[in-house]
């Protein structure tokens, strides 16, 4: 990597972000992607892509630097599924419980929707929208994953502890998801109030995602876990909902902390048991071949 004593890695992280929260404002206040027929703003995320592939090449990185090893993919998708299928069976299945236990008639559906803070919009079935709602997602995380974990988590260890690292990380994570409230309050659709108390709870709530990912990161010396689980948590909700009698996805809020809470408590388990915070973040192929534990 390029480095410069003189160099400050948290002033180019933050500019990083900046362009890349001003496309994300851009595209949620005026072109609003996601509440047209694709039902995802996805043009800020192609734009963070091409962000990242340019920072890339002005720090003299290489992808395999920031996590897209090339060693150890389909392990570590597969452990991200199945870590992403557990907690939200959980949360599902807890929800589905509350549900029926107060009378509501809980059914499960499959269709397409976009999320949104008032509860999740539009109900597509066709092959085309499931097809438009996978690809969506795939670009999310890796933009999402590369910049947030990868990039802007290589930049600053080059100055300050993984730990510090994290938390940098995590609350331009959270901040990141106040697009949705912001848009919400200047079309009137939610009060002063409202939109404050929802800012705070997706700075917390997507804060929180963001640590486990961060760990995730330092545990497989790779991005691909963090990935599959990112992919899995934002697909399922757009596709599998709890239909009651008032309506559906009532207690989405609850279900979605509940998975992510879960999720962070068996992703810290591990790391420390794992003893991840012993070992460097990102670890090449070179240093650590596949067969080998790092």
């Amino acid at each position: 990597m390029k480095v410069n004593k003189s160099w400050n890695p948290i002033i180019f992280i933050i500019i990083i972000y900046s362009i890349c929260f001003v496309f994300r404002l851009i595209e949620y206040l005026f072109i609003r992607t996601d509440q047209s027929v694709f039902g995802e703003a996805f043009i800020h995320k192609l734009l963070g892509i091409l962000i990242l592939a340019l920072s890339l090449h002005y720090f003299s990185l290489k992808w395999s630097e920031i996590g897209f090893t090339s060693w150890s993919v389909g392990k570590y998708l597969i452990y991200g599924f199945i870590l992403g299928t557990i907690v939200f069976f959980i949360a599902y299945g807890t929800e589905y419980l509350i549900q029926l236990l107060t009378g509501n008639n809980p059914t499960l559906l499959f269709y397409v929707s976009s999320y949104a803070i008032g509860g999740n919009q539009g109900r597509q079935t066709a092959l085309l929208f499931y097809t438009i709602c996978i690809l969506g997602n795939i670009i999310n995380v890796v933009m999402e994953e590369g910049v947030f974990r990868g990039l802007f988590i290589k930049l600053a260890e080059s100055r300050v502890t993984f730990i510090k690292s994290v938390t940098l990380s995590s609350v331009l994570f959270g901040i990141w998801h106040i697009a949705a409230p912001i848009r919400n309050l200047l079309d009137g659709e939610m009060s002063i109030t409202g939109a404050v108390i929802y800012s705070i709870m997706y700075i917390l709530t997507a804060g929180l995602t963001g640590a486990k990912f961060c760990l995730l990161t330092k545990i497989t010396g790779s991005l691909w876990m963090a990935m599959a689980d990112h992919f899995l948590n934002n697909t399922i909700i757009n596709i599998l909902h709890i239909a009651t009698t008032s309506g559906a996805d009532d207690l989405q809020v609850i279900r979605i902390s509940i998975a992510q809470t879960v999720s962070f408590l068996i992703v810290l388990f591990i790391y420390f048991k794992s003893g991840a915070q012993k070992k460097s973040t990102f670890r090449q192929e070179h240093f650590y071949p596949p067969n080998e534990p790092a």
